[in-house]
């Protein structure tokens, strides 16, 4: 049995699948129908597309491929696709059962099989994977570039890229919604005596200045790096990692863009704060390649902190608002509510995570950082 990042990566998707499954959570109600009629319903529905096969296929092969890898990683070599299967199977029959109570979803055998098949495809992937040899070489150079108990930033590491698949008001601007909470609060609240109890504030948001776009820019880019510095010792892996985070970061983003307003606006985004902003960061995040580990969870807890208050400070534009209707509305409304409350949620995990880092006993670490 080794440590494994990909059991906490699975419930997490296990979350998203059931978010997106369920979305919106709105008029939960007995239609007077069984929950198995969809099983014998026609094969395949008339309103399928070749859009709905691959996104059923795609949704669960990551699923698939996660749990029989954290399978194998336990030590179950010959029971991880199978149980990996009937897990998936299992779950999104438990989702089509639930959608017969969503007027706004509509269960399918379609999707059914589907996401059964793609879950057996990322299983098999996995365990291919393993059979090459691919597992075990991840695992040596997990070992040679992560601390041991890497487990929790790897998981976040991962999540950073698809969290900004979402559209956001600021690139990199992860966790911006007080706003959209405080709205919210006040609409729950309406007509009761608790209302009243909602602070309110002093001055009017007022939009970012250039400058401090670029602040939140730089900000944005160098949180990753931070974490990262946190479970990684070699300076020169550092380096790597940061110059990756940014291509990664970059290149996600201008994918978001494409996906909201087409491809041929994949780079608008890249103002010139934003320009600007990715440059300080990475040069921010190399010049603070050698800090210890410590060192560097403490400074990413003030980072994360500096980042979120920047961020919520600043209303989100009627001109943004109107772009995530390509999400609200289109092909994306199954991704929208994940996509969102992932890039609300991402940097508030971040801060769970590193004051429990930064919080616990400090271990005994070199004062010179090896070169690689």
């Amino acid at each position: 049995m080794h440590k494994t990042s990909a059991w906490p990566l699975a419930l997490i998707y296990m979350a998203l699948i059931v978010f997106a499954s369920l979305f919106p959570f709105e008029g939960w109600r007995e239609q007077g129908i069984s929950p198995l009629v969809f099983l014998t319903a026609r094969v395949p529905p008339p309103y399928w597309t070749w859009f709905d096969v691959n996104i059923n296929i795609a949704g669960y092969a990551p699923l698939g491929f996660l749990l029989a890898l954290a399978l194998l990683r336990m030590g179950w070599p010959r029971s991880a696709v199978p149980v990996a299967v009937l897990s998936g199977g299992m779950l999104a029959m438990l989702m089509e059962l639930l959608q017969i109570y969503l007027p706004r979803r509509v269960p399918s055998n379609m999707d059914l099989l589907l996401n059964t098949a793609g879950t057996l495809l990322g299983a098999l992937v996995a365990a291919l994977l393993e059979r090459l040899g691919a597992i075990a070489r991840w695992s040596r150079f997990r070992a040679r570039w992560f601390v041991p108990e890497a487990s929790g930033a790897l998981v976040l590491i991962a999540l950073w890229p698809l969290s900004l698949l979402f559209p956001a008001a600021v690139p990199f601007g992860l966790g911006q919604m007080w706003e959209r909470l405080e709205a919210a609060l006040a609409d729950t609240l309406a007509d009761t005596p608790f209302l009243e109890w909602l602070p309110l504030r002093d001055t009017p948001l007022e939009p970012l200045l250039p400058g401090a776009e670029l602040l939140a820019v730089l900000l944005g880019l160098l949180i990753p790096c931070l974490l990262g510095y946190c479970v990684i010792r070699p300076i020169g892996r550092r380096v790597v990692y940061a110059l990756g985070m940014v291509v990664a970061g970059v290149g996600v983003t201008a994918l978001s863009a494409a996906l909201s307003y087409g491809p041929a606006h994949a780079w608008e985004w890249l103002g010139l704060p934003t320009r600007a902003g990715i440059g300080a960061g990475l040069v921010a995040a190399l010049l603070l390649v050698a800090l210890p580990r410590r060192a560097a969870g403490v400074l990413l807890l003030l980072v994360l902190v500096w980042h979120l208050n920047l961020l919520n400070q600043a209303p989100t534009s009627a001109y943004f608002a109107e772009t995530l209707l390509a999400w609200e509305q289109g092909r994306f409304i199954r991704f929208y509510g994940i996509g969102q409350w992932l890039g609300w949620l991402w940097p508030y995990a971040t801060l769970v995570y590193v004051v429990q880092q930064v919080a616990r006993r400090p271990a005994r670490e070199a004062q010179v950082l090896p070169a690689s």
